[in-house]
């Protein structure tokens, strides 16, 4: 539960089968997460995750920017609709555009997203194939409160995996996809409970800003 009581309103933003959003609803549905999914929003209205989460009995809904002229116009309009959820939390899940200044503002502070790298490590795309081509020996997971930067608010969470010999970005980005599973519903929880907070440009934890990012570990849990 939040400090009050009762759970918190988030709206999730998915482009795609939304994975990350569906464990969230499984442990809230469970009883293990303290959050009440009022809306699961996509930029593609034949989105998978839609179907899934309307299966779960939660609201969705979606929204073409192509029925817009002007991107600003777009992100205007929904920001709209997330805001008619009155969220307390907005959980980017997989939700492949680049968000407006303007849209970041209006949710400032109280929006969450998953990169998958380990950040300040390949902002942006194609983050499995940049790790391997650069040779790196881990790679890993980033959950960061969201700024008008792409991928470059402060990192509240990290989870890591090592590199195999014979790893390619299609079994890297598998392996990675269930620890992204564990980290991010963590620091959702941490969230809701009010123990996480975004002050300042800075991620604070139980009232003491971080001054690096927390690791996910095999004694991590909700």
């Amino acid at each position: 539960m939040t400090s009050t009581g009762k759970t918190l309103p988030v709206v999730i933003l998915i482009s795609g089968t939304g994975s990350n959003m569906c464990r969230m609803a499984e442990l809230m549905q469970s009883g293990q997460l303290p959050i009440d999914i009022k809306a699961v929003i996509s930029d593609r209205a034949h989105a998978k995750g839609l179907e899934t989460a309307a299966s779960m009995g939660i609201n969705t809904d979606s929204l073409n920017p192509k029925a817009f002229t002007h991107r600003n116009d777009f992100d205007a309009a929904l920001a709209d609709k997330v805001a008619q959820y009155q969220p307390q939390l907005v959980i980017l899940a997989g939700f492949m555009r680049i968000l407006s200044h303007e849209f970041v503002s209006r949710f400032s502070d109280r929006m969450l997203n998953i990169h998958p790298s380990l950040l300040p490590k390949y902002p942006g795309l194609h983050t499995h194939q940049r790790a391997l081509d650069a040779g790196d020996l881990q790679h890993g997971a980033s959950v960061h409160f969201v700024t008008a930067e792409l991928d470059g608010g402060p990192v509240v969470m990290q989870a890591s995996i090592p590199i195999l010999a014979n790893d390619n970005a299609e079994s890297l980005a598998k392996r990675l996809l269930q620890q992204e599973h564990q980290l991010y519903p963590l620091v959702v929880n941490l969230f809701a409970t009010g123990r996480l907070q975004s002050r300042n440009g800075k991620a604070w934890l139980d009232g003491a800003p971080l001054t690096t990012p927390l690791q996910l570990s095999s004694q991590s849990s909700l």
